[in-house]
């Protein structure tokens, strides 16, 4: 219980705080934010959190603010409009800045002209995955074997994904065009039903996030056939590649730091030289690992490259898989 010499304090100091009008956006402004478009708990929530708690050394008090919705639309949207002043960043992803320019009409921002790029944060391998006794039963080792199955018995194989337009869906569009074979897409509503319409069997097989995936390739449950990046893993080395058969094929999931547009130039290597000091600190790998991803710290410049690559690559994708959103 508060006595009375501390609570006449508490009441002098709330009384000073409201005759001084700066008083409260002096202590917001020293007080950074990362706009996560999407649900508090997934990774890229977890990751940006994680990140917050790194860089308060270098850039005081970090907080993490969930804007979830539209596919990432509205939190990206968001940082867009905000003040340019390093004090609100958002975080791109696959999503946001790769695929959804390409399958919405419209979109509440410009993923070219309306964000600096911070730093890439990292990049966690997809999978291609079957149903290990759907594999079994088919004698499908590898992803010779399912290519070979599928144009030997066209529409019989079918995959599943978390939707119409999702990364999956455009990734498993993508190994039908490059192998040529024929699977029906069974669309879910998000990413945990794609999962277990797979663990069940309504599905033969998936393109889904090693992170995700994991625990039911180690428990025997799925067949990892191959990852999706150009190289392999390290948290699963004895997994090969898609591109050792379809050279080529490269697909991960990503994402990173944005500030908005015209945010100073000194400011933003403020920001990139304190995250990318976080991205490579002993703890924030050991903390990511444990997430399968890997950090990919980088310049300004060499994410901002990176995403328009994104954007040209998934532009085919999109076309491809004939999904859009209104």
């Amino acid at each position: 219980m508060l006595n009375r010499r501390q609570l006449i304090t508490r009441s002098a100091l709330a009384s000073a705080s409201l005759a001084l009008p700066g008083f409260a956006s002096a202590q917001a402004a020293n007080t950074t934010r990362i706009v996560v478009p999407f649900a508090a708990g997934g990774p890229i929530d977890v990751t940006a959190r994680i990140l917050a708690e790194a860089v308060k050394g270098s850039l005081g008090t970090v907080i993490v603010e969930n804007r979830p919705g539209a596919g990432g639309n509205i939190g990206v949207s968001a940082v867009a409009k905000a003040p340019a002043d390093g004090l609100t960043l958002g975080i791109a992803t696959t999503a946001s800045h790769g695929i959804n320019p390409w399958l919405f009409k419209q979109l509440p921002y410009d993923p070219a002209k309306d964000f600096a790029a911070i730093t890439q944060m990292l990049r966690v391998p997809n999978v291609l995955v079957m149903n290990a006794e759907t594999a079994t039963r088919l004698n499908i080792r590898t992803v010779a074997d399912l290519i070979a199955y599928g144009k030997a018995n066209p529409g019989k194989l079918n995959y599943g994904s978390g939707g119409n337009g999702s990364a999956g869906h455009l990734a498993g569009e993508l190994l039908k065009n490059q192998a040529g074979f024929f699977a029906v897409h069974i669309p879910y509503n998000g990413g945990n039903p794609a999962q277990l319409g797979l663990l069940s069997g309504q599905v033969d097989f998936n393109i889904d996030n090693l992170a995700t995936a994991a625990a039911n390739i180690r428990s025997g449950k799925l067949k990892a056939l191959a990852v999706t990046t150009a190289q392999r893993s390290s948290v699963m080395p004895d997994v090969p590649t898609v591109a050792a058969t379809l050279p080529g094929f490269e697909i991960d999931t990503w994402w990173g730091l944005i500030a908005p547009a015209g945010t100073p130039a000194d400011t933003v290597r403020k920001l990139n030289t304190a995250f990318n000091a976080a991205l490579n600190s002993a703890e924030v790998k050991t903390r990511f690992a444990q997430l399968l991803a890997e950090p990919a710290p980088s310049t300004p410049e060499q994410f901002d490259d990176f995403m328009k690559r994104e954007r040209t690559k998934y532009e085919r994708m999109v076309k491809l898989s004939g999904a859009q959103v209104d």
